[in-house]
């Protein structure tokens, strides 16, 4: 039986165009994931080449100050990019992978980011999760709609009802040979990915791979349930696509709207003002109030007095610090507001699958607001542990060409927080139940 209904399934035209459009998309989303880890890894050589050939270029031109030395040269820090988080591009295409600062003012520096055509960015990229999220829905509609209705109007249900003992089973071979065909698709590319992208099959893939089967099984889910109402097609197709629409795009739209005017938060662009005002208007200020400040912040360096000379780069960089110490209020307001963002979507989306879906894949990914605040609270430890190492040399005006320059390379930092099964599967397995036993109550009755 089961036999007989994959051929008559697979044989229409119409599934075969839909099953090879989704693998073409598909391989697509995959070329897509490809272009931007070649990017990320180019970046990140070109980093490396780059901080090497600048520091022995400034070194060499600006040898008699290392305090105008260090006024130039920038060290980075790379976000480590997984294999995996070509699948999920997330919020990597906006947020940068790399960060690269001097030991000048940090909130100056902290949100610069690449230079990027505004309406790509709007458009977004058609990664692997856009095709799970969007696309793979509206192929098991288009698959389920009908899948009882029009034999009933075409008049052939009589035909089946009299030929089937246990009709309800021969429903869910319907269903069954339709999930089939749709996971085998979702893990054809998957492991193209595996190959293509190099992605390890550990942990993280078993993750990826269990939450995407749960999201597409949540929609056979939705459709079971509809199609138990025992309506017609065109009621069916309808209401789906509702649902589709509701789920995918309305309510989304909502809810950000609702978190951005509950949290809002200060612009990135209005925090780096702050510091350079702060930092401006130390020019105006008696100097020795402005180390005072500087002292009282870093009481191990009380030992270097004020010189008597018009400038110095001890009273410089007291400045540079306090324009980050004025606007530290603000800039912890700002990362508690993202945080409060970040975690009432993670909180909304375990009661709306196709959010907690997004949300999941990209939190595997590593590529979710989440990584990206962690990634910042890691750039600011590694500004103070270079400040830390440069403020005593500055002032002192420790030679310049004494230092080991190559010592400093590109730093890493990896994201090593832990993702679990139950928080990722547990909501979408009770939806799945939730509305499989109302479809079930429904054929029954």
């Amino acid at each position: 039986m089961l036999v007989l209904l994959f051929k008559n399934f697979i044989r229409s035209k119409g599934t075969r165009i839909g099953l090879l459009f989704l693998l073409i998309i598909g391989f697509i989303s995959l070329l897509i994931g490809r272009q931007f880890q070649e990017k990320q890894q180019k970046n990140i050589t070109e980093a490396v080449i780059y901080q090497k050939e600048h520091i022995a270029r400034n070194a060499a031109f600006h040898k008699d100050e290392i305090g105008l030395l260090l006024y130039y040269i920038k060290f980075s820090l790379v976000n480590t990019t997984l294999p995996i988080s070509s699948l999920a591009i997330g919020q990597r295409d906006v947020n940068p992978s790399i960060q690269s600062v001097t030991i000048r003012g940090l909130e100056a520096q902290k949100y610069d980011s690449e230079l990027n055509n505004p309406s790509n960015l709007l458009s977004g990229n058609i990664d692997f999760s856009f095709v799970l999220l969007y696309l793979f829905p509206l192929l098991i509609i288009a698959f389920l709609y009908n899948i009882i209705s029009e034999e009933k109007e075409s008049g052939t249900w009589k035909i089946v009802t009299a030929q089937s003992p246990n009709i309800f089973l021969y429903i869910l071979k319907l269903f069954y040979v339709r999930i089939l065909s749709l996971i085998a698709l979702l893990s054809l590319l998957l492991l193209i990915a595996v190959f293509f992208l190099q992605i390890p099959i550990d942990k993280t893939f078993i993750l990826f791979y269990g939450i995407a089967v749960l999201y597409i099984l949540f929609w056979f889910s939705v459709c079971f349930f509809i199609v138990s109402l025992q309506r017609n097609s065109n009621f069916n197709a309808v209401i789906l696509l509702t649902i589709w629409l509701f789920l995918i795009i309305i309510l989304p739209a909502g809810i950000n709207t609702y978190i951005i005017n509950k949290y809002k938060v200060p612009e990135a662009l209005e925090l780096t003002l702050t510091q350079r005002n702060a930092y401006h208007e130390k020019w105006d200020m008696d100097k020795q109030a402005t180390l005072d400040k500087f002292y009282k912040h870093y009481p191990q360096f009380k030992n270097y007095p004020l010189p008597e000379t018009e400038f110095s780069w001890l009273w410089y960089y007291a400045m540079q610090q306090m324009g980050d110490d004025e606007s530290a209020v603000q800039s912890k307001e700002f990362e508690s507001k993202l945080e409060q963002r970040n975690n009432t979507g993670e909180l909304i989306a375990r009661f709306i699958p196709t959010l907690h879906t997004q949300i999941q894949l990209n939190e595997i990914a590593k590529s979710d607001l989440r990584n990206q605040l962690l990634f910042l609270k890691e750039t600011k430890q590694f500004h103070e542990k270079l400040r830390l190492h440069f403020y005593p040399k500055i002032f002192d005006n420790a030679p310049v060409d004494q230092q080991k320059w190559n010592n400093f390379k590109v730093e890493t930092f990896n994201d090593n927080s832990e993702n679990g099964f139950v928080k990722a599967f547990l909501p979408l397995l009770l939806f799945n139940l939730v509305l499989i036993g109302l479809g079930w109550r429904n054929f029954k009755c």
